[in-house]
């Protein structure tokens, strides 16, 4: 079995070759460990009370990943999608040589830098000085080239006044600046990242696409990209992997792969009738979720479909495990291919929700819908926003809920009217040029549903 070695780039310019790569995990497995007197007399009266029926010594068995096959190019920029679960973790773990396959080979030919958590390969007691050089050194870089990247390294994460500080003193935001603009600027021939970018702040996420792109278009470097923005994805990376129960699902074209993880699921959704979304993959502490979702565009002409530029209204099931007020509740719409349009959140207003124990319903009522006729898949966001990126602060993320078909409202309209390109909507009107201008082309959101 190989395992993700050094190698010099093949003719074909072959830069991740992956076989068949598995892995199995054992689920309640203890790890071998050297203990103590005291961890023996404990492990011996557990073995005791197994044996006698008191306990269970039992493991249950998960692959991780099953049976993964691909090919990754030099210079190519290839995303990785997939709900929580899916395994993109787990084979990143296996490419960075951080975990060892059950069974198959992955090959990397070049040197690799990766970003898979907060603060990968920095020693929490060095300083980020320190730490810039020791993954400099892991990296196999030589001092001199080091020495010529630190200033560009430090001023693209804006530590200047902490560098000399031990990074275990540095904020979450400040320990994957440094982190990235390390594994960014220290020319390794593969990059791999996974979703820790999203701890940073919107600006540093604008930044670090910004010199994702910059790295894979001028300077022809592979880079394997994690995310659940599917807007980061669709930007950067023409070719994706969708990774579903540990296998790989489907690989191609991002739009195509794209559209096909959105539309994924067995939610049929009708105006008016209650859609279950208490089983739906998420992520979130769950002390706060959503159950289920009616919507409608109080219109029985339309049998209660949304419409362009008309009303819609979603009425939100949410159970909360205690009374809490909620910063940021959001309905959020997006096209087949993964790109936002609409996220209607509670924060635009500067309003918070008040949850009771036990079950809530909210409304969230977009004005005008300024969506053309064609099929959306809708999301729903629960959180507390200053806290959302760190331990409890995100309640219940739901990124696919369910489709919805917007459909064309002709009612009082004479003749047939063409279908419309574009996914916004917009009034305009034909003027003759000696007029003043009556309208203009309404784009944008409604206070309640903005881009």
């Amino acid at each position: 079995m190989r395992f993700g070695g050094f190698f010099e780039l093949p003719m074909s310019n072959v830069a991740i070759r992956v076989e068949n790569l598995s892995k199995r995990y054992e689920i309640g497995a203890a790890k071998q460990r050297y203990d103590t007197l005291r961890d023996q007399l404990a492990d011996g009266f557990k073995a005791l009370l197994t044996r006698n029926g008191f306990g269970h010594g039992r493991t249950e068995s998960i692959w991780a990943l099953k049976d993964v096959s691909f090919e990754v190019h030099e210079g190519e920029v290839v995303g990785i999608i997939g709900r929580n679960g899916a395994g993109k973790s787990t084979l990143l773990k296996i490419l960075a040589r951080i975990t060892e396959p059950t069974c198959g080979f992955a090959d990397i030919y070049g040197r690799m830098g990766s970003l898979l958590e907060v603060g990968t390969g920095f020693h929490p007691e060095l300083t980020g000085r320190e730490n810039i050089y020791l993954n400099g050194a892991v990296l196999g870089m030589r001092k001199a080239e080091i020495e010529r990247k630190f200033d560009d390294i430090v001023a693209f994460a804006e530590t200047e006044r902490f560098i000399d500080t031990p990074v275990k003193r540095y904020s979450s935001g400040m320990y994957v600046r440094l982190a990235f603009a390390v594994a960014a600027h220290l020319d390794p021939e593969l990059l791999v990242i996974d979703e820790v970018l999203a701890v940073g702040d919107v600006a540093f996420q604008k930044k670090c696409l910004g010199k994702i792109q910059e790295i894979s278009k001028n300077e022809g470097r592979t880079i394997l990209f994690v995310s659940h923005n599917m807007d980061a994805i669709q930007r950067l990376c023409p070719k994706c992997l969708f990774m579903e129960d540990g296998q790989l699902t489907a690989l191609g074209d991002t739009r195509s792969v794209i559209a096909r993880y959105l539309s994924d699921h067995d939610y049929k959704a009708r105006p008016n009738e209650w859609i279950d979304v208490s089983q739906v993959n998420r992520s979130g502490t769950g002390q706060a979720r959503f159950l289920a979702v009616q919507y409608s565009s109080l219109n029985q002409a339309v049998a209660f479909q949304p419409y362009a530029n008309g009303p819609v209204d979603f009425l939100l099931s949410i159970q909360s495990d205690a009374p809490r007020r909620v910063g940021s509740l959001a309905v959020t719409l997006y096209t087949m291919s993964g790109v936002k349009l609409v996220n209607a959140d509670t924060t635009s207003l500067g309003r918070q929700v008040t949850l009771r124990q036990g079950l809530n319903q909210i409304r969230v009522r977009i004005q005008n819908l300024y969506l053309n006729p064609g099929r959306y898949v809708v999301g729903l966001w629960l959180a507390n926003p200053i806290s959302a990126k760190k331990t409890g602060g995100e309640y219940d993320h739901i990124q696919t809920a369910f489709e919805m078909e917007v459909v064309e409202n002709s009612l009082g309209r004479l003749g047939l009217r063409p279908e419309s390109d574009g996914v916004v909507a917009c009034q305009f009107d034909v003027l003759d040029a000696t007029e003043e201008p009556g309208s203009s082309c309404e784009e944008g959101a409604t206070e309640f549903a903005r881009d």
